[in-house]
């Protein structure tokens, strides 16, 4: 009878006999969000190789457990898929250490010109920056400056007579210089506005007074100071543990110029890579790149680095008041410009001739686009580049697509455009976008709802570092929708915390191309891993954003553990 119990025992449960078929962690005793529709909860998972190897009941997953396997009880707290970054600058995350955070407040100090000027003082005494040398700053909001006041180059040199001085927009679209920066970069009253530029000229000069957008600004982010191999090293740990500390186990560098293509290979290939990052070269790189690393290498990961595509720009920031809309801004242009409805990066015909290209290239395509005229222009142009089968999906995302007009929905529907909307603005921007663009248009910012009832599968992001990397807060923007000034902006375009949970994790990973292996908790999946204190799904909705990150965890190591 015992012999037969054994053999019983040995043909139904064959992981309790065979060593090599015991996982390597279980994790039980809390919630198990899986991001599967087929079973939305579980109540353990099973981790081995660094994929999933079982997600189930708990007594049928601890017939996994061996002598060596580890055994997790959550406590209470909550396990669901890690965060994928939909859209964000990756590598100005090796970057900002070594910049003045001058974000408006709850993010950061800039309430003010006074107080911009006095944090990049306080910056620059603590790094004991010589003389000469630049000082960086980065997220200046001129929206928020009270009076209409904006910081300008007269503000800087007073401060910084002896240094050159450069204080990033928070859009990321421009900057404000001092005179020993606009120097430094060839900008002078002689330079003439380049077309889908912005020069901001002193009142009745034609002195630039600083601040400088969009294509202007583009010999300014092409400067860059190489970095030594020591920097490269270890400016990527802190910049990816700056993602893995947001629960992001795949990161999205999204406009890549070849030195930093070059750079992010680099700290790839000495391993150094904590988790996963997917570069799209800026089109006006892309010759350049693929002489360098062919398209036939492209969408594959190496040593956890991988070329997704191109990126390319057809508008600026509604906020900047830069992106380009059919019909004009309530307070003008950024240099005070009457009648502006902003304009394109790139003239139709050149845009089109880029989309063009990338769908010749036959790699996916993220193209930036703002307002609605932007939109339509992007339509134009793939309608122009795709007209023998319009409907193919191309793997072409529409970037922020913020100012989307319901009509634009249908043909994003039609021609298979997927979209990546940025819900943070309906906090941190939408009383700017109310006085810009009017409270019906504001209110209508990345329309979630009707895009998902659509049928569409949108994701949401940071574009890090517009804003700060964030990912429950940016869950709460979407599902609360709620302003800096605690105004409700858009509450038809709510969405459940579920859903915005998919436009963090199985949709971005879709985006990708990436949902046979990451987004959802399903075996055979990489065990990119998240562990919270609470339950985004059961929580107050007012409440998703103080949930915490305790433990990020990358095919199935943990990468990011919040110290108690």
């Amino acid at each position: 009878m015992n012999r037969w119990f054994a053999l019983a025992v040995v043909l139904l449960f064959p992981a309790l006999t065979k060593s090599e078929d015991s996982a390597d962690i279980i994790y039980h005793g809390g919630d198990i969000v899986t991001i599967d529709d087929t079973r939305p909860m579980a109540e353990a998972l099973a981790v081995k190789d660094g994929k999933i190897q079982a997600v189930g009941a708990k007594a049928d997953v601890l017939k996994l457990k061996g002598a060596s396997t580890k055994v997790v009880d959550l406590g209470g707290r909550t396990l669901l898929p890690s965060f994928i970054d939909a859209h964000s600058h990756y590598i100005n995350s090796l970057l900002v250490a070594n910049q003045c955070k001058l974000y408006a407040p709850p993010a950061g100090p800039g309430k003010d010109v006074p107080s911009i000027v006095a944090e990049l003082k306080k910056f620059a005494a603590a790094r004991k920056i010589p003389r000469g040398e630049m000082i960086i700053g980065y997220g200046y909001d001129e929206n928020v400056m009270p009076g209409g006041r904006h910081l300008n180059r007269d503000d800087l040199d007073a401060a910084f007579p002896e240094n050159p001085v450069r204080v990033d927009h928070v859009s990321m679209h421009g900057t404000v210089l001092n005179s020993l920066a606009l120097k430094k970069y060839g900008i002078s009253a002689e330079t003439k506005t380049p077309p889908g530029g912005v020069i901001v000229r002193k009142p009745g000069t034609n002195e630039p007074y600083g601040l400088i957008m969009e294509t202007a600004f583009l010999p300014v982010i092409t400067q860059v100071t190489p970095m030594t191999p020591e920097q490269e090293i270890e400016w990527t740990k802190a910049g990816q543990m700056l993602y893995a500390e947001a629960g992001i186990t795949t990161a999205h560098e999204g406009a890549t110029h070849l030195s930093q293509i070059q750079t992010i290979r680099r700290a790839a290939e000495a391993g150094v890579h904590l988790i996963d990052v997917i570069a799209y070269p800026f089109i006006t790189d892309v010759d350049a790149v693929i002489e360098e690393v062919p398209v036939s290498q492209w969408g594959k990961y190496q040593n956890r680095f991988k070329i997704g595509g191109v990126k390319i720009t057809a508008d600026g920031s509604p906020q900047g008041r830069t992106a380009f809309f059919t019909t004009s801004y309530l307070l003008g242009g950024p240099g005070g410009e009457p009648f502006w409805t902003g304009e394109l990066t790139f003239p139709q015909d050149t845009l089109n001739a880029m989309v063009k290209k990338v769908y010749d290239l036959g790699v996916p395509l993220n193209i930036h686009a703002n307002g609605d005229a932007a939109i339509d222009a992007i339509i134009r142009a793939h309608e122009h580049a795709a007209k023998d089968d319009l409907e193919k999906d191309r793997r072409t995302t529409l970037i922020h697509a913020q100012f989307t007009r319901k009509d634009q929905i249908s043909k994003y529907v039609k021609y298979n455009l997927h979209l990546s909307y940025y819900t943070l603005h309906t906090y941190y921007f939408a009383e700017a976008h109310i006085a810009n663009r009017g409270e019906r248009q504001a209110m209508n910012i990345s329309p979630m709802r009707d895009s998902i009832d659509a049928g569409i599968h949108p994701t949401n992001h940071t574009d890090f570092v517009v804003v700060p990397l964030d990912q429950l807060f940016m869950l709460w923007s979407a599902v609360n929708r709620v302003s800096r000034a605690g105004a409700e902006i858009g509450p038809d375009q709510r969405i459940t915390p579920l859903e915005g949970l998919k436009t963090m994790t199985l949709w971005a990973a879709e985006q990708y191309g990436e949902q046979a292996t990451k987004g959802s908790l399903e075996v055979g999946k990489l065990a990119d891993l998240l562990i919270l204190d609470k339950n985004p799904l059961t929580v107050a909705p007012m409440s998703i954003k103080d949930i915490r990150i305790i433990e990020t965890i990358k095919e199935g190591k943990a990468i990011y553990q919040r110290s108690e």
